[in-house]
């Protein structure tokens, strides 16, 4: 592809747009913000940035970096100021010098990546630090050893294979088109540094048990020593407690404050364990499916029905692409929804730095977390076309390994790393309060042993949910019977022990000129103006969502928040400039599916507008 990506915007196929935070950006100080906020240090070293950057046919260092690249947007985006693909077979290079004295003995320095995407291999002073394979996970390396006092040099090489291997990918394509957008590549998070001490606090597992009101919590340290925890909150007296890393510690929080969306409150954290020293925080809520006063089986969150209204979030920026601009750019989504009447958010194909789920935390939003999709290329007249009529007619399919053809999952070696990659995935993400489903398949992309991957989930964490195949190709395990609605009728039985809920639905499309980067529009129902595209919502949830809510729906997904370049089914453009629903409409029937799923009483909203 090489210069595809400019070339495609010379010749007015696809068009630069950008959201305001883009101007907001200062390449002095780029995404300043602690990009850890459930593990936090005073020792903060930022290394966003200007880097020097190369492209390569070979994996030698090269002797020249002939451009320059901000760090972390990926050079395919334009906040890059490279606009240009990494191609399958290339080598991309960055390149940066810092200066550092050397630590004391009793310390060491820890280099820290976001997230690389999607091999990488970091370089201290031309050696080999630590090699990572996966573009949407943090790694780190302690390259204490590897420095001298002075300057030193950061080197690292990134290959990105995308859509051609079997290597998680989401929604990235080298061919973007319909529901498929532009590849990216390289460094896409931040990169910093931090100091520690030798045995420091690597990790914090909370584990909250809501009904006997007690907190589980697990400091990890290589070596176990004691450690002091202090919880506080508004109006409570800390809580002090002593122990020792690696072994449970248990508070008891006999009059807890709840978390919900509409109160998200938090419990801070503070440990020490010889001379270091985090902060932290957690929270105290459930998240089950119990049976609702209807006799249907529901969400419910601290032993309450709670309707979930959501939206499909992808987190694509037209600017820079996975990286959001700016941190404001992140809570700006979240709020947009909130004031929506939007309580959950459903992260599609994608892993967002932790400090989205931070937001979702402190600001109070749901979130189903997908695992990202891997696999060869997909068969489209199969999990698309065909599974939609297969999965209308209520024919089963298995996803055992005589169909791991047609779910294109015939590479031993990418299943292993798939079933890593959830590990690891859980391990990240595990403190966060607002993510209440683990999503590890959708639509059949790269789908193998759905049943086997669901219980791998629950083992390792059974405070969530699990939706093990959200659309179709349900394997009957799980705790959602999981339904995507675009074309044919709905129908569905509740059952009597999964709950029921509509994963994707809606996609209705609207291209607005100067709000939309492509020509092509894609979408799966497509109107003329905001007037027809609000009264076509209106009617889709009054004659179809809001009667399957009645009738045992706990829980909705409307396709999508945004645009993203030729799929304009986004409630907002793509530059997040103009709403094309009407907010109030939005609200009133987001109340009105809550009611009705929560088994409230609840008014006739026909007549809403």
């Amino acid at each position: 592809m090489g210069l595809s990506l400019l070339q495609d915007r010379m010749r007015g196929i696809m068009i630069q747009l950008q959201t305001k935070f883009s101007r907001q950006v200062d390449e002095h100080n780029v995404l300043p913000e602690y990009p850890r906020p459930s593990l936090v240090r005073t020792s903060y070293l930022n290394l966003n940035g200007r880097w020097e950057c190369a492209f390569s046919k070979t994996p030698e260092i090269p002797l020249s970096f002939d451009l320059s690249i901000l760090v972390p947007f990926s050079p395919e985006c334009q906040l890059s100021g490279v606009s240009r693909q990494l191609k399958p077979g290339e080598y991309l290079w960055y390149r940066r010098t810092i200066t550092l004295a050397k630590p004391q003995q009793d310390k060491r320095i820890l280099l820290h990546f976001g997230a690389a995407d999607q091999t990488a291999e970091v370089f201290v002073n031309r050696i080999s630090a630590v090699r990572h394979c996966g573009g949407y996970l943090p790694f780190s390396a302690d390259i204490t050893d590897y420095l001298q006092e002075g300057d030193n040099e950061l080197i690292v090489r990134i290959q990105d294979e995308s859509n051609t291997s079997w290597h998680a990918r989401g929604k990235q394509s080298l061919k973007p088109g319909g529901m498929f957008y532009t590849a990216q590549s390289g460094l896409w998070q931040t990169v910093w540094m931090e100091i520690v001490p030798v045995n420091y606090i690597e990790q914090i597992f909370y584990h909250t048990d809501y009904d006997q009101g007690l907190v589980h919590l697990k400091v990890l340290t290589q070596h176990s020593a004691p450690v002091e925890c202090v919880i506080s909150g508004k109006d409570m007296e800390p809580i002090c407690i002593n122990g020792m890393t690696n072994s449970e510690l248990i508070v008891s929080l006999p009059d807890f404050h709840p978390w919900t969306p509409e109160d998200p409150f938090l419990y801070l954290v503070s440990l020490k364990s010889g001379v270091d020293r985090v902060s932290s925080y957690f929270a105290m809520r459930k998240c089950d499916i119990q049976t609702a006063p209807d006799g249907t089986q529901r969400f419910f969150l601290n032993n309450k029905p709670y309707f979930q209204a959501g939206v499909l979030d992808q987190g694509y920026w037209p600017e820079s692409l996975y990286t959001a601009p700016t941190d404001e750019a992140l809570t700006a989504d979240i709020l947009r929804m909130k004031k929506l009447g939007f309580n959950m958010l459903r992260k599609h194909a994608k892993i967002e730095p932790e400090r989205f789920y931070y937001h979702c935390d402190q600001l109070g939003m749901l979130v189903w977390q997908d695992m990202v999709n891997g696999g060869s290329a997909y068969k489209h007249w199969f999990v698309t076309y065909l599974a939609t009529l297969m999965n209308w007619n209520h024919i089963s399919f298995s996803d055992d390994e005589k169909h791991a053809g047609l779910l294109s999952r015939l590479h031993p070696e990418g299943k292993d790393e798939f079933r890593r990659e959830i590990t690891e995935t859980i391990a990240f993400l595990y403190n966060h309060p607002s993510i209440v489903v683990w999503v590890p398949f959708n639509e059949g992309w790269g789908q193998f042993d759905a049943l086997a991957v669901c219980e791998q989930i629950r083992t390792l964490d059974s405070s969530r949910l699990v939706d093990h195949a959200s659309g179709w190709f349900d394997q009957k395990g799980g705790d959602i019977l999981s339904l995507h609605y675009y074309f044919l009728k709905l129908k569905f039985k509740p059952e009597s022990k999964r709950a029921a809920a509509l994963t994707e639905f809606g996609g209705y499309s609207l291209s607005i000129p100067g709000h939309s980067c492509c020509k092509k529009v894609y979408g799966y129902k497509k109107f003329n103006s905001t007037g027809a595209l609000t009264y076509g919502y209106i009617d889709l949830i009054r004659q179809t969502i809001l009667p399957a809510v009645k009738k045992g729906i706990g829980a909705t997904v409307y396709t999508q928040l945004s645009d993203i370049e030729e799929e304009t089914n986004g409630i907002y453009t793509y530059d997040r400039e103009i709403c094309k629903i009407d907010p109030d409409t939005l609200r009133k029937w987001n109340r009105a599916l809550k009611e009705a799923g929560e088994c409230k009483t609840y008014a006739d909203h026909t007549t809403d507008h």
